[in-house]
């Protein structure tokens, strides 16, 4: 019986999943697109048809809404949902996917629209509704999370017997010649980004300032980069799963340009989440902003430059101390070069189209809420190398 695949979310990274799901037809089948505006859904489908010669179906859905979201399910009759919508929209997708029974898939965990706070308790509290619906949801399967969780896994299966400190270190040294722009929807970016830092060490979080802690890191093919600590929600799963872990972070690169402008925006109260008045209306400094700022999906064309994101583990293996770095480097112009993206969102859509796929394939399989790492690393990390992010590992 032919696939169906339903793909929620038409921003950068909706534009690469529908592309790679068109690349890979014969496991995903007849492949729908929606969100709220259809104009975007049906440009990236005209585009999908230009370039692969695949036709893809639109519709309009408003991701906020179950009912709606039920009804399009139900009319389509997927056999995965792939949530490629904004982190706000998890749980109400997640709800839908459990009231018609059909596997589930997304690349962030949830976000409240009125805090800036992203954690998986609301996703995982799903797992017993998903079991008893005899569905498999499959959380964070983008680069980080996502990728990240599955080289640590990788790592744990072939090179050590415990992993005592991890490192995730993402660098984009992409260009885009704006002043200021971010690489991913501009809340979300910039919420993440203005947050308080975390680790986790000794069984504990260990809350920081924003950016206070930094590092220099030097990235292969790249070079040396600030690199500064941020709270990522891979960490909240990968404490669980790692054995003999002891310490864990997350690093991210920022140039002089962007902090300045954040620190700005922030002092300002651009940064604000909550409602103020303006002139009679109600207005919330944040989404003002976005709409100020470059569509992070128009930045592809203009972007030169590449990404580097791995994981630097340290551990023993029969005893004796062993130190490995995973990593994968892409290019932004080569990304848009073949799905019309730059690399943020290539490296991103890419693993949420290989979730899917072992899902559908069966190679990962199960009934409740999972995250990437609970599987077995390999298939995915084979397909990587053959689905357009191939990766390294150096022992050091």
């Amino acid at each position: 019986m032919s696939k169906r695949t339903l793909i929620i979310g038409a921003g950068g990274v909706g534009n690469v999943v529908s592309f790679k799901c068109a690349m890979n037809i014969d496991t995903f089948g007849e492949i729908t697109l929606a969100s709220r505006t259809l104009s975007k859904c049906d440009a990236i489908a005209k585009n999908v048809l230009k370039k692969t010669n695949i036709a893809i179906k639109t519709e309009k859905v408003d991701a906020d809404s179950v009912n709606e979201l039920v009804e399009l399910i139900n009319r389509v009759k997927p056999n995965i949902v792939i949530n490629v919508a904004l982190p706000y929209q998890d749980l109400t997708i997640m709800d839908a996917s459990i009231e018609c029974g059909v596997d589930y898939l997304d690349t962030a965990n949830y976000e409240h629209p009125d805090s800036a706070k992203f954690e998986y308790k609301e996703q995982w509290a799903r797992d017993e509704s998903f079991k008893k619906s005899e569905i498999m949801g499959l959380l964070g399967s983008g680069f980080d999370p996502g990728v990240t969780n599955v080289f640590c896994a990788y790592a744990q299966k072939h090179y050590f017997d415990e992993i005592h400190t991890i490192d995730i270190l993402d660098c984009n040294a992409g260009d885009h010649g704006y002043p200021f722009a971010t690489n991913f929807n501009p809340e979300i970016n910039l919420r993440e980004v203005s947050a308080k830092g975390r680790y986790w060490q000794n069984g504990e979080w260990i809350e920081t300032e924003p950016m206070e802690i930094m590092q220099v890191w030097d990235y292969p093919e790249i070079g040396e980069r600030d690199s500064y600590l941020l709270y990522h929600e891979e960490m909240e799963s990968l404490v669980k799963h790692i054995k003999g872990l002891k310490r864990i972070r997350f690093f991210m690169t920022f140039g002089e340009s962007y902090l300045t402008h954040m620190k700005c925006l922030k002092n300002v109260g651009m940064l604000g989440i909550k409602e103020v008045e303006h002139k009679g209306m109600k207005i919330v400094p944040m989404e003002f902003l976005s709409t100020l700022l470059p569509d992070p999906a128009s930045l592809g064309e203009r972007t030169k430059g590449k990404t580097n994101i791995g994981i630097y583990a340290k551990g023993l293996k029969d005893g004796k101390e062993r130190t490995i770095y995973i990593y994968q480097v892409s290019d932004h112009e080569k990304c848009y070069e073949e799905v019309m993206s730059q690399g943020v969102s290539y490296t991103t859509g890419v693993p949420a189209m290989i979730g899917a796929k072992l899902m559908l394939e069966g190679k990962w399989s199960g009934k409740g809420v999972f995250n990437m790492e609970e599987f077995d690393p390999d298939p995915f990390m084979e397909e990587l190398m053959t689905q357009g992010l191939p990766w390294r590992v150096e022992e050091h």
